[in-house]
């Protein structure tokens, strides 16, 4: 009996494949950005990709899954980005 996870912050599903290496099984993976869901999408077409914002999503269906993972967006404070914090719409985190 294998484990389920839920993807949140998926980006292109390195995290996610790596859970399903290890035996887990996903659930969903959310991610918002169109491309990187269209990455899920053609390398893992069985899964089912939510494309939208987190800040949305309903938890509520997934209940009972064993691990909830994801990368939280980071484009808001990396050196790669414009650095805006929590300017940033991206920002997922409550100050």
């Amino acid at each position: 009996m294998g484990f389920s996870t839920l993807e949140l912050c998926a980006g292109a599903g390195g995290q996610a494949i790596g859970l399903e290496r290890a035996g887990f099984a996903c659930a969903a993976a959310v991610e918002i950005d169109p491309h990187a869901c269209a990455t899920l999408r053609a390398n893992r077409p069985a899964w089912s990709v939510l494309e939208g914002d987190l800040r949305s999503f309903d938890t509520r269906p997934y209940r009972g899954v064993e691990l909830v993972a994801g990368g939280v967006s980071c484009p808001p404070f990396s050196v790669a980005g414009k650095q805006l914090g929590g300017d940033d719409e991206r920002d997922l985190f409550v100050s």
